[in-house]
Parts: structure tokens; sequence; C-alpha cells
């Protein structure tokens, strides 16, 4: 009897015990962070259909092939690259000569020649950095050849010059200090082309930079929204493998993924980040990430690629795939009716860029939120 009973608390012990193991791999996998999906094997060769028995009665098909002597004559396609030119005209393309400077968002200083001077003296002639305190400096010249303006190229001939400071930008707007600096570093060049510049009264062009960063300090919209995880958290490797799905790409910054412009020439639509001590943990398939970041720079992204209404279908799809809840900085869950009215609110800072000729994401846009 006492053996019998024995037997069956053992039994029931080992149940028990059992249980108990069972319940705390079911957690440890309940709690683990939502994995990458492995990519499926590359499928293998097609088999190759039987073939049918030749029939007597038809001759056999010949396999043409290139006679030898055709295949030694034959050469493939390449490209000439003329290397009697200097490496400052082999680097230097007609695209990256377009003028930069627009007295819309530049002070502008013209430089008056008595004869040509050749784009080799005005490159000698630049100064060692192109930035008056935290604004760009740049030197234009017109080509003898076309008459149109243009940044100085080695192999070229100027009938005129100007040089040009911005007037504000996301650091602020051009003061007295900068604007002095400005006048030294236009005369510095004036004086080795041997050209005679021509400066517009300083309290005027700070007055004008001064506007200008009032504009755009009153239009500089950065718009973000998180995507926090509902129940279970996400490995770095789940995280960008969704992202990857909804056409983002990653960088050279840990925890930093991009949605790449369909433009020539344009930055990102989007940045979506999450943490970079995840994504460089010497294992991050189990660190567990509960957030990721969506974030929108508005004035360097063109009107026509739709970017926030990109946005908030891209957090939807996102907060759909990975069990998620889009929240906004301070943790407040954006719902539709939300997004609407931002948009809303967008269209009209888009309106106002427009009539400002400053539109977002056009050249002198991209300058002057920078």
């Amino acid at each position: 009897m006492s053996t019998s009973l024995q037997i069956s608390l053992a039994v029931g012990g080992g149940l028990v015990l059992a249980g108990i193991v069972a319940h705390g791999a079911w957690s440890a996998r309940k709690n683990q962070p939502k994995q990458a999906t492995p990519p499926k094997p590359p499928a293998g060769p097609e088999p190759v259909p039987p073939q049918e028995p030749e029939n007597p009665l038809q001759p056999p098909v010949p396999t043409l092939m290139p006679e030898p002597d055709a295949l030694a004559g034959r050469q493939e396609p390449s490209f000439d690259i003329d290397t009697s030119l200097g490496a400052l005209e082999q680097l230097t393309t007609p695209e990256q000569r377009k003028p930069v400077l627009d007295i819309l968002i530049d002070a502008i200083a013209p430089v008056t020649l008595e004869s040509p001077v050749s784009g080799e003296a005005a490159l000698a002639a630049m100064p060692a950095t192109r930035r008056v305190g935290s604004k760009p400096f740049a030197v234009e010249g017109v080509n003898v050849v076309g008459g149109q303006w243009e940044i100085p190229a080695a192999g070229q001939r100027y009938s005129a010059f100007q040089c040009g400071v911005q007037l504000a930008n996301r650091t602020g707007a051009l003061n007295p200090i900068e604007y002095s600096e400005f006048v030294v570093k236009a005369q510095s060049f004036a004086d080795a082309v041997g050209g005679t510049p021509e400066f517009a009264e300083m309290a005027q062009e700070v007055a004008r930079a001064r506007e200008l960063d009032q504009f755009s300090s009153a239009h500089d919209a950065q718009l973000g929204m998180r995507l926090r995880a509902h129940r279970t958290a996400w490995s770095p490797g789940y995280v960008q493998q969704s992202a990857a799905s909804q056409g983002f790409v990653a960088t050279a910054i840990a925890g930093r993924m991009v949605l790449p412009s369909g433009q020539s020439g344009h930055g990102p639509i989007l940045g979506l980040s999450f943490d970079a001590q995840a994504a460089q943990a010497e294992d991050p398939e189990q660190t567990a990430l509960y957030e990721l970041a969506m974030s929108l720079d508005v004035p360097q992204v063109l009107r026509s690629e739709a970017p926030f209404a990109r946005m908030c279908e891209i957090a939807i799809a996102l907060a759909s795939s990975m069990d998620g809840v889009i929240v906004d900085d301070s943790g407040n869950p954006i719902r539709p009716e939300t997004m609407e009215a931002i948009h809303a609110d967008l269209e009209q800072l888009y309106d106002r860029m427009d009539a400002r000729e400053l539109s977002a994401g056009s050249a002198l846009g991209r300058r002057l939120f920078s």
C-alpha cells in the first residue's frame, strides 16, 4: 500500500514539475522579441522535361553556332575616357557648375573685371573656407562662352564674378559680424582676380536677413510619429525587415533607415530610427525594442511626394503588421482625425512657402532650411 502511494506521489510530482517546466518555456517564448522571418532558400533548377524519342523520318535540326573567325573578330562595347584632361576638368561636370546664388536668400556682391579671367585663376583666388560664420559663402562667374552664370571651373574663362553669402539658415540670421567677414572675403577674392566689388549697405542686408529668418522659423515644420509595441517586443532584425517591406533602406548609421526619394538629387522622404545600442548589441536578435520613430523634415521634401500622407499610410501599415500603437512624442495616441487636421495645416504651410518662391524641396528651400 505504501509503495503504491509513493509511486502515485512520485508520478504526480513529476507531472507538476513537467508542467512548471513547460509553462516556463512557453512564457520564455511568449516574452521573446519578435524575430525576422528567415529568407527563403533559392529555388533549385527547373526539372528538365523528358525528351521525346527522335523521329527517324524527320532529320535533326542543326544548332547554329558562330564561326571561330567571327568570335575572334568580335569586340565587347567599351566607353572611351579622355585621359588628356586634367583632374579638375574630369571631376567638374556642367551639372556641378550650376549657379546657386539667388537674391531671394543671398547677399550678393558683383565683381566687375577689366578683362576675362581664367577658371584656374578664379579657383586659386578662392578663400580657404567656403563659410562666413555659420553661413555658406559662394562665388559664381559669367562664362564667356554662352554668357551663363556658373561655379568657376578650370578650363573656362569668365567676364564677371559675383560673391554671395546666405542671409539665413537654421542657425539664425546673418549678423553684422558675419556680414563684415563676408566683405573681407569678397574683397580678397576681387583683389586676387583684378576685379572691383560692389557691396550693399550692411544695415539693409542684415534687415533682410532678420526678416527671412522670421519667415523660415515660422515655416520650419518637422513632424514625428512613434510606433510603440503593444504586447510583444521587437528585435532589431524584425524592425528592419518590417520597415524594408515599406520601402525603407538601411544607412551607415546604426538604427537609422530612410525612405529614398524618387527624384534625382533629393534627400530621403522619411527617416526611421530605433535604439542604436540595440542595433549594435553582440546578439541583437535577443535585444528587445519597444519603440521606433518616424520623422519628416517638411521643407526638405517636395510637396509632390505627398510625404505626410505616405508617413501616415506607412505608420498605419506597420502598426497593423507589427502589433503596435501610433503615438506622439508625449505618448498620446495619434488618431486618424488628428492626422487629417495636421494634413490640412500642412497644405496651408505649403501654399505660403510656394507664394514666397521658397517651396518645400526646391533648391532654395533646401538651402534655407539647412
